[in-house]
């Protein structure tokens, strides 16, 4: 997880820093990642709306017998490396958003408009994760959805702490509800999920990202974002005088 996690952040940053500096001559917080009032507000906003996404989709399936959680053989996680995990699962999400949502889908949406670019950047995101443990056409399609839900956050909000706080909480809470995450198990409690449903519904080996309960999901979350108070901030190219307006 640290190899999958830290270096992502790590050339996440490098490459935004210098996208910015060597075009805009600007800082890579000017990407929308000033820590303020609005970005507290709009991280917690996502973190909030990324757990209900993810309890959407596993609790509805145990409360009607699709799925129940068994504990799990092998030694039990620990608090000091279930905090850990959180910790990686934080940077996996805030390095993919960078990559994804941060200067490419910026640049983009400056230049060529919001919605075309959002969807071009998205459909990337979902064939990116073609080669994850276990995935399939539906998962892709599905990432491919959830790459496009960041980036309708990122232009609610203009800046990265909406969509790194809804992938981080929708990372978080699967693995504590003890399901698969985009194709890795990654145990932080002392139970697992377990599914009697197909693989349609269940997503498999995969997880149940690759379900179409999942589509549903998603679909029910992009009226949340679409709707949910956001504190609008500033992203250098999204905002500066330059941009031209959509």
């Amino acid at each position: 997880m640290v190899a999958l996690t830290v270096p992502t952040l790590v050339a996440a940053a490098i490459s935004g820093a210098i996208a910015m500096a060597i075009f805009e001559s600007r800082k890579l917080s000017d990407l929308g990642l000033h820590w303020n009032g609005n970005a507290g507000h709009n991280f917690l906003a996502g973190l909030a709306a990324g757990v209900i996404g993810a309890g959407a989709l596993i609790f509805p399936s145990i409360l009607f017998g699709f799925a129940h959680f068994e504990t799990a053989t092998g030694a039990g996680p620990t608090v000091r490396g279930a905090i850990f995990t959180m910790a990686l699962l934080f940077c996996g999400a805030a390095g993919e958003e960078i990559v994804f949502r941060g200067f490419p889908l910026q640049a983009l949406m400056r230049g060529y408009g919001n919605w075309v670019s959002i969807l071009v950047v998205g459909v990337l995101f979902g064939v990116m994760h073609q080669f994850n443990p276990g995935a399939t056409t539906l998962s892709n399609i599905n990432t491919a959805g959830f790459g496009i839900l960041f980036g309708i956050a990122l232009f609610r909000s203009h800046d990265l702490w909406l969509p790194i706080g809804l992938h981080f909480g929708w990372n978080a809470t699967l693995p504590f509800l003890g399901s698969p995450l985009s194709g890795f198990t990654i145990r932080v409690t002392e139970y697992q999920l377990v599914w009697k449903a197909g693989v349609l519904w269940s997503g498999g080996s995969y997880g149940p990202e690759a379900s179409l309960l999942a589509s549903l999901v998603l679909l029910l979350l992009g009226w949340v974002v679409w709707k949910m108070p956001v504190r609008k901030d500033r992203a250098w190219l999204l905002d500066s005088v330059d941009s031209e307006p959509v």
